[in-house]
């Protein structure tokens, strides 16, 4: 009577934490879809916080009643232009001026030398922020696609920024479906079930309803930035690990059914058992996330807290909605192959996991041998790995009309037309830094921003003096985006430095690029030994010990090694891709070494906890044997999660989508399973080292196996 009564009461707590959270999620629910409303994809978002170029932005505001970001029009004709062509675009120009966000008067047409081109400036208001989009849009709309031989493209920055706000507005729809559906598909398979894979995925759901309204909340409080980066990520993320958390429970709450006769008791018995793995993973992920903080970049800065947080919302959600779901539905949720309360036990030696863990018994150490050095041969692949800032023509996997105009732009004239670096300097020096600049190769043409100019270059005139300070204006001879560029700018900040009195501050949108691959560097020198002592940290709480955590962090490293090793190869050599991005290895770091401890952990977690019953080397066997298949699928789910980002046609995110993917794989096939087992395995109990578990007086011979 009193186990019927305890059931009832079990249900009803099962009931109200479920209705509770569909109350959540029907006020969350909506917030999923408003996260566009709060990102900020401007330049300002990924501008490095303490810099050169920072710095010269500040002061240029200065010089204009408004700060612009120029979208470049350039129209093409290959065999000449003609009269109407020119009739055309000063028509088009004068209709350019008449749109809001556009500061007018707009400079003359730029005719290339050869004839065959005209480009036409047009400044568009900073403080139009991610409207920056609709304006360039409009612009689009008067100019048209060209007749007759007659090319239009608008490239630039804000042809540019146009373009990445375009791919990042489709985030919310096309990831998110893409997500869920590879989601849906491997729970399936997973499964097998026709009913079990609703509760994973309707939590995740949850997850990311609930992380979508703190972020949200966040956000328009100006709490956190969010941009377009860190929501895609944001969205895989969530239904990644929340994925895995369910999978990780789900599988325990199945071992105990088998010994449990109640949903509750086997609930009970399952949530103690991997709580704590579960804790210890989200807590690692969340405090490597907020490493991020430390970063010089608000690119970075922004990323951190907004996934920090969604990990937060799943961990909450996985830890209470799922269990109360899974209590509910109880064993028939596995239905057609239902657990029967008939005490097995699950280390039983039999399958492919069994077979696994007798094999490491059998051949220890050559099996943490002979992966290591397959692992050090993959990591090789690093000498492909390019690290450098991708031109514009190399950031979009498809060809977009910012691309087309930038070639046309590099046709015809000096490839930095339209988007020159800047120099501020002061009045008694403007001679000579004009000398010191024109000197400096890859650069075309230094002159000073005039009283005409109002965010763009105007006719030569007497230079526009404020504070003392004069503005100057250096065309470079390679497109804004380019190594080439980068290169100039950084000779030309070493020339006008040293010139006595000037004060020289070069920025611009070179300048950028130049502050944000240096601050990029430095933050991987700052954040990586960071996230490295906080997960050691975790791992000694967890399994305390000292060696264990050592053991793992180098076995991840490895991984991290040959993760890169393998992506450089497959970067140049499949993908075709020029290089990643100077931010590309810090989130890989970031991302792959914290979810990457993840599968030892929950490995590890397991093993200590048998090796308390069984001793050190019979504990790996069984913790490997029973956790092989649920550690696999939940690492298959995170990389195929991530490999959803290849939907966006940005070579930033396809990378980092892949790099993960590879290395949760490897992770997952190779260092969980054959790794970190076979180096426990060989070291025996002095892995617990110093705790209780190195002291035991078991006597551990060869355990046999299979």
């Amino acid at each position: 009577m009193s186990g019927s009564v305890g059931r009832g009461r079990a249900t009803l707590i099962a009931v109200i934490v479920v209705l509770a959270w569909l109350v959540v999620g029907a006020v969350a629910g909506p917030f999923s879809g408003r996260l566009g409303d709060v990102a900020t994809n401007d330049n300002a978002a990924f501008l490095p916080a303490d810099a050169e170029a920072t710095r010269a932005q500040e002061l240029s505001q200065r010089f204009v009643g408004r700060q612009t970001t120029p979208a470049l029009v350039v129209y093409e004709r290959r065999t000449g232009l003609t009269e109407p062509d020119r009739q055309k675009v000063a028509a088009d120009a004068a209709r350019f001026a008449q749109v809001p966000g556009v500061v007018a008067p707009l400079p003359p047409p730029i005719p290339s030398a050869d004839g065959q081109a005209l480009q036409v400036v047009v400044p568009i208001d900073d403080a139009e922020g991610e409207r920056i989009g609709t304006v360039v849009e409009r612009l689009r709309d008067i100019a048209g696609e060209g007749a007759g031989g007659l090319t239009v493209d608008i490239a630039g920055p804000a042809g540019l920024l146009a373009d990445l706000i375009e791919v990042f507005g489709g985030i919310e729809g096309s990831l998110l479906l893409v997500t869920l559906a590879v989601v849906l598909v491997i729970l399936l398979v997973v499964y097998r079930s026709p009913v079990l894979w609703i509760f994973p995925l309707l939590a995740a759901g949850m997850s990311y309803a609930l992380a979508a309204l703190f972020v949200y909340v966040l956000a328009d409080a100006d709490v956190v930035t969010l941009n377009g980066q860190a929501q895609g990520i944001l969205t895989v993320l969530v239904f990644g690990a929340g994925t895995d958390y369910a999978l990780l429970l789900v599988a325990r709450y199945r071992e105990e059914l088998h010994r449990h006769d109640s949903a509750w008791g086997a609930m009970r018995t399952a949530w103690r058992g991997a709580a704590p793995a579960i804790i210890a993973s989200g807590g690692t992920v969340i405090l490597s996330l907020l490493c991020l903080l430390l970063s010089s970049l608000n690119s970075n800065r922004a990323l951190g807290p907004v996934a920090a947080v969604g990990i937060a919302a799943t961990l909450l959600v996985m830890l209470t909605f799922l269990p109360a779901l899974l209590v509910l539905g109880g064993r028939w949720a596995f239905w057609p192959r239902r657990p029967r309360h008939d005490r097995a036990e699950p280390t039983a030696e039999h399958g492919l996991w069994a077979r696994i863990a007798g094999f490491v018994a059998r051949r220890g150490r050559p099996v943490w041998v002979a992966t290591a050095v397959l692992l050090g041969a993959l990591a090789l692949g690093l000498t492909q790995l390019d690290t450098a800032t991708l031109g514009q023509s190399d950031l979009f996997t498809k060809r977009t009309d910012s691309v087309a105009g930038q070639e046309v732009i590099a046709r015809h004239y000096p490839a930095g037309t339209g988007s020159p670096a800047m120099i501020i300097v002061n009045e008694q020096a403007v001679r000579q830094v004009t000398e010191a600049a024109q000197g400096v190769r890859g650069v075309a043409a230094v002159r000073p921003l005039s009283r005409q100019g109002d965010g763009g270059a105007g006719p030569a005139g007497p230079p526009l003096v404020v504070d003392g300070r004069v503005e100057l204006e250096a065309t470079l001879t390679d497109p804004p985006d380019s190594d080439g560029a980068e290169r100039t700018v950084r000779e030309l900040r070493t020339a006008v430095h040293r010139v006595p009195e000037a004060d020289a501050v070069v920025g611009g949108f070179t300048a950028i690029n130049v502050d944000t691959s240096a601050a990029a560097e430095r933050d991987q020198n700052v954040i990586i030994p960071v996230v490295l002592a906080v997960i050691a940290v975790i791992l000694a709480l967890l399994l305390r010990a000292l060696v264990a955590p050592v053991l793992l962090i180098v076995t991840v490293l490895l991984s991290f090694a040959a993760t890169l090793g393998l992506c450089g190869l497959l970067f140049r050599y499949a993908f075709d891709f020029p290089g990643v991005d100077a931010s590309f290895p810090l989130f890989a770091f970031v991302f792959l070494v914290a979810l990457g401890i993840d599968y030892n952990i929950f490995l590890m977690s397991r093993v200590r906890e048998e090796s308390v019953r069984r001793g050190t080397r019979a504990g790996v066997l069984a913790g490997l044997a029973v956790t092989g298949g649920v550690i696999t699928s939940a690492g298959i789910v995170l990389a195929a999660t991530f490999s959803a980002l290849a939907v966006l046609p940005l070579v930033v995110l396809v990378e980092l989508g892949t790099a993960v993917a590879v290395g949760v794989l490897i992770d997952t096939i190779i260092v969980r399973s054959l790794l970190v087992p076979a180096l426990a395995y060989d070291i025996g109990p002095k892995i617990w080292w110093p705790g209780r578990l190195a002291r035991t007086n078991h006597v551990e011979g060869r355990h046999r196996a299979g």
